[in-house]
């Protein structure tokens, strides 16, 4: 019995202990308007590095070519990630990457260039496969096709476990973030120039960061 009770004293004290280092945050991103902002990327660098998320970043993610667009029109995952890209379309396709924000006018570091065929009817899609693993794809990269210029994507290889995309709110919401200093890093599409780091503080009570663009996003096609 005294085994028992002893046993079930030090469950309590590891959960207590556990919810000591832990807190959580909440992000919400919003345009130069104030209204929220959507598939924003929003990075947390803990400065305990040593805790990982419950759930982590998919180490693979697949693009779709579809209706002349990127589907989904951005993709998150973790520096390494494999992304497999599809044509649904009855004609060719490229993809080709190069630097978001500032650097794609003037990206001297592509990333990778591949081309798809047309999905012919009755057949399978053509795909191709790509591993964000080196310099140029790292980070926020701009998905583009020679073909046909109007197309873009965006993909962000992460080198932080903390990543997370907002919500139609503008949210992004971390569970269980290592107690303790952190920073807050925004990348949107349309914000070519980098919103400035925030610092953020982790501990038992709920963390709230509001980060505002200098810009008013675009209306994505339907």
């Amino acid at each position: 019995m005294k085994k028992n009770l002893l046993f079930t004293a030090l469950c309590g004290l590891s959960v207590l202990c556990n919810w000591a280092w832990a807190g959580n945050l909440v992000v919400s991103v919003v345009d130069k308007d104030g209204k929220p902002v959507q598939d924003a990327v929003v990075v947390i660098v803990p400065a305990n590095k040593s805790v990982l998320p419950k759930t982590p970043l998919p180490a693979t993610a697949t693009i779709n070519q579809e209706k002349m667009q990127f589907i989904p029109a951005v993709s998150l995952v973790p520096v390494g990630a494999k992304v497999r890209f599809v044509n649904n379309d009855p004609w060719d396709h490229h993809v080709r990457s190069s630097p978001a924000g500032m650097g794609q006018f003037n990206a001297t570091n592509a990333g990778f260039e591949l081309r798809l065929e047309g999905k012919s009817e009755g057949k399978s899609a053509k795909s191709s496969e790509v591993t964000l693993d080196k310099a140029g794809v790292i980070g926020a990269t701009l998905l583009g096709c020679f073909i046909h210029g109007s197309m873009r994507g965006y993909v962000y290889a992460s080198e932080s476990p903390w990543a997370a995309k907002t919500s139609v709110e503008g949210f992004a919401t971390f569970e269980d973030l290592p107690d303790g200093a952190a920073q807050v890093r925004v990348w949107q599409a349309d914000q070519l120039v980098d919103v400035p780091l925030q610092a953020a503080t982790i501990g038992p009570v709920l963390a709230k960061n509001i980060v505002q663009l200098t810009v008013v996003p675009r209306k994505r096609r339907s």
